[in-house]
């Protein structure tokens, strides 16, 4: 998911607005269609559907890299934990450290609150490499999603 090419300039996060759900929708499906299509699971209708049920701007925020948006990240409060619920970036965008930069952003966060960070990804998607590679631990698989989580640096 993230091969080093020429590194971007710095990444910001700004929140989204109920109005974002199309264009979030479509980073979504494009970011997920090769990994989807593998698995003979790519369905953008149900893809829509599946985002808008659970979209909540409150917690989404635009990834922006010199003036442009490339993806958008969705952390949730939990009880005992932040939900990492989604990270998107736009393919042509990976590789560039846009999304070690979101994902250390996400740590801070957690790290303030003193609570670990669980996150899903599909199985079969290069997304596991990237958790794996940024300290998240194995903690369960599922029938198409391996779960995922980090504990906070006060834990480790």
């Amino acid at each position: 998911m993230e091969q080093t090419r020429e590194p971007r300039a710095s990444v910001t996060l700004i929140p989204a607005h109920t109005s974002d759900l199309e264009a979030l929708v479509a980073i979504r499906i494009e970011a997920m269609r090769e990994s989807l299509v593998r698995i003979g699971r790519f369905d953008p209708v149900r893809a829509r559907e599946r985002f808008s049920a659970g979209f909540a701007p409150e917690y989404t925020r635009h990834i922006v890299v010199d003036g442009e948006r490339v993806g958008f990240v969705v952390v949730k409060p939990g009880e005992d934990a932040l939900l990492l619920d989604h990270l998107y970036v736009r393919p042509e965008e990976q590789g560039r450290g846009i999304g070690t930069s979101v994902i250390a952003q996400v740590f801070a966060e957690a790290d303030a609150l003193a609570l670990p960070v669980r996150v899903g990804a599909l199985r079969e998607s290069a997304s596991n490499r990237f958790y794996v590679r940024h300290g998240f631990r194995l903690v369960e698989t599922g029938e198409f999603d391996n779960y995922y989580v980090r504990q906070c640096e006060d834990a480790l």
